[in-house]
């Protein structure tokens, strides 16, 4: 391979990932307010524990805040309460998850041997130089364990909800598939 060729491939294993984070960014938006499907999981999910008791859960995308995540949970809490005729929700056992995972790139410069790269027969060299970078991209998951209650709030509950006042106040913040935000 001539020198050129090689500057021109070296050249572009340094840009390429570049370039893919650049249109990764530029394309990515939050997890919008959405039940989870198969093609991604991203959204919520219910799960009835009892008559009067569900787990909720609700997954966002390594766009979606630690915030909006939590905020899309209390307000799923609150939908499911009215959806099944309640009124108020006591929360239990309420978690949220962060999944890290690393984008970034490696480069190898130099090394003594012989053999080519990707060459299964070759043989490895020693030395050379190398730099890595890479960056941590989270994103997360937050659960809540409810329980479902008709009447008035008892107001000595720390941990008792109002669904309508929920749904009332979080509601214009509620970003659903097709919303445009900018």
């Amino acid at each position: 391979m001539s020198n050129e060729r090689r500057v021109v491939v070296r050249s572009l294993r340094l840009a390429l990932p570049v370039v893919v984070l650049a249109m990764l960014a530029g394309c990515a938006s939050p997890t919008p307010f959405k039940p989870a499907d198969a093609d991604d999981g991203f959204g919520y999910v219910d799960q009835t524990i009892e008559t009067d008791r569900v787990r909720v859960a609700f997954a966002g995308n390594s766009v979606t805040s630690r915030q909006t995540v939590e905020t899309y949970l209390l307000y799923r809490a609150a939908e499911v309460t009215v959806e099944r005729g309640y009124d108020y929700f006591l929360t239990a056992n309420r978690d949220v998850e962060r999944n890290t995972s690393y984008f970034g790139n490696t480069t190898n410069y130099g090394g003594l041997g012989y053999g080519r790269y990707g060459d299964p027969w070759g043989y490895g060299g020693f030395g050379g130089i190398g730099t890595t970078d890479l960056r941590p991209i989270d994103s997360y998951t937050a659960f809540l364990d409810i329980k479902l209650f008709k009447g008035t709030k008892p107001s000595d509950q720390v941990n008792a909800y109002d669904a309508r006042q929920i749904l009332q106040n979080l509601g214009p913040s509620i970003l659903r598939p097709g919303d445009a935000r900018g």
